[in-house]
């Protein structure tokens, strides 16, 4: 393992550290109680190990999941791809990127949202994305060596203050008044990590993985797949060790159950309430501003990773239009979306979301079974055509997908995925005995 290595390791950590994964394992800390430690590894073998699978995965195909999904169908890749990228990119995370940070760390000390203040915020905020992401082959190393430790010193602040003021506080006791399930709370964390939907995220990041990589001499082969899983797993430690120590500071604090009843009136976000509190008991007016560094890092990051990835895409489909020229047009859509308010992009993007997952989750997991076992081509396509049927069906509401088994969970596709994979398995060996 060599410095490149590490850097583009803690890159990847970077671009996955958003915001939402900020305030996610608080409030799994402080819901899961005394189960805390079966909650909180739940939440990492989904929301660390999916996303790091899907990293790994694609360093088996050369050229990746483009190469991958373009031998199940061309069609169908182009417009996964595309849907993908722009969805997660442009039209959706990126410009809630900005927005989530000019929420959280602007917002609280100006008091009041005004579009003349979130113009001038998203401006500096995307013209500073624009320059790290100009240059792609700088990119890596900027954000690994520059922003990455900046964030990483300023959690690690606030973790280690944190745990010298709640070292001898007990778990948190309004477990029932959270969440009323049945289930095991390992499993309760699995589904929330899995909501973080960091996988389909890995798609995309998984560009730059590789071309940081193929950019040191590694075109492709064993050691392309081992450099790929190293710098993977420096990113899945440095994440993993954010979420157990932000999931436990969230199952020390201690929130009266009249507090919860308030914020849930007001629809405010608990996860984010409990890091405005302790980031305050810590150190004081200057917490805010601690906490609104390490919300605008994170976010930035993220950003970044975004415009890199989808303009690399993009570029690699149509090259008439230069990279350059891509990244200014997607940062230039990123700034106008953002400026319409958080809430204004989240509700237009989220039903798209909701329907790329289960086919993203399907394709990795697919992929990942053939390094193994051949899957024939019939079963892959079959897997994915039910599992887009169903995602489908259960976003636009139908009654049928509404009583789907799993659908509670967000995994109604799960069976179908499965099925249509046995059964494409079985018409594959019926056309071979027939030929």
């Amino acid at each position: 393992m060599n410095k490149n290595t590490f850097i583009v390791g803690f890159t990847l950590f970077a671009i996955f550290f958003g915001a939402g994964n900020l305030i996610f394992p608080p409030k799994l800390g402080l819901e899961s109680g005394s189960e805390f430690w079966s909650a909180i590894t739940g939440f990492i073998l989904s929301g660390v190990g999916l996303p790091l699978l899907g990293i790994i995965v694609s360093a088996f195909y050369e050229g990746g999941y483009k190469t991958a999904t373009t031998k199940i169908s061309p069609w169908f890749s182009v417009i996964f791809l595309m849907a993908v990228y722009l969805s997660i990119g442009p039209f959706f995370a990126i410009p809630r990127t900005a927005a989530t940070s000019y929420e959280m760390a602007i917002l609280p000390f100006i008091g009041k949202s005004s579009s003349l203040s979130m113009l001038i915020f998203t401006l500096f905020y995307f013209a500073i994305s624009l320059w790290f992401a100009l240059n792609p082959s700088k990119t890596v190393s900027r954000i690994g060596a520059i922003l990455t430790p900046i964030l990483l010193f300023a959690i690690l602040a606030l973790v280690v203050k944190a745990f010298f003021i709640l070292i001898d506080n007990d778990p948190s006791e309004v477990i029932f008044t959270l969440r009323e399930s049945n289930n095991s709370f390992l499993f309760t964390g699995i589904i929330d990590g899995y909501l973080t939907m960091d996988t389909l995220a890995s798609i995309a990041y998984s560009v730059i993985v590789i071309a940081a990589i193929q950019s040191k001499g590694i075109k492709h082969g064993k050691e392309l797949t081992k450099q790929t899983l190293l710098a993977g797993i420096v990113a899945a430690i440095a994440l993993a060790a954010i979420y157990l120590a932000i999931g436990w500071i969230g199952n020390r604090v201690h929130i009266s159950a009249e507090t919860i009843s308030l914020l849930q009136e007001r629809n405010q976000d608990i996860g984010t309430y409990i890091l405005n509190k302790i980031t305050a008991q810590a150190f004081g007016n200057f917490g805010r501003s601690l906490l609104g560094v390490i919300v605008s890092l994170a976010c930035l990051t993220t950003a970044i990773g975004l415009i890199v990835s989808v303009s690399e895409y993009f570029n690699e489909i149509y090259h008439k239009i230069s990279y350059k020229t891509y990244v200014i047009i997607f940062t230039l859509i990123g700034f106008i979306i953002a400026n319409q308010g958080l809430s204004a992009v989240i509700s237009k993007s989220v039903p798209i979301l909701l329907v790329l997952y289960p086919i993203s989750m399907t394709i990795i997991l697919l992929l990942s079974v053939n390094i193994f076992v051949k899957v024939p081509l019939v079963a892959q396509r079959l897997s994915i055509a039910l599992t887009t049927l169903v995602s489908i069906g259960s976003v636009a509401g139908l009654e049928q997908a509404n009583n789907l088994p799993l659908k509670d969970y967000s995994m109604e596709w799960i069976p179908f995925a499965v099925t249509g994979a046995l059964l494409g398995c079985l018409i594959h060996v019926f056309y071979k005995s027939e030929s």
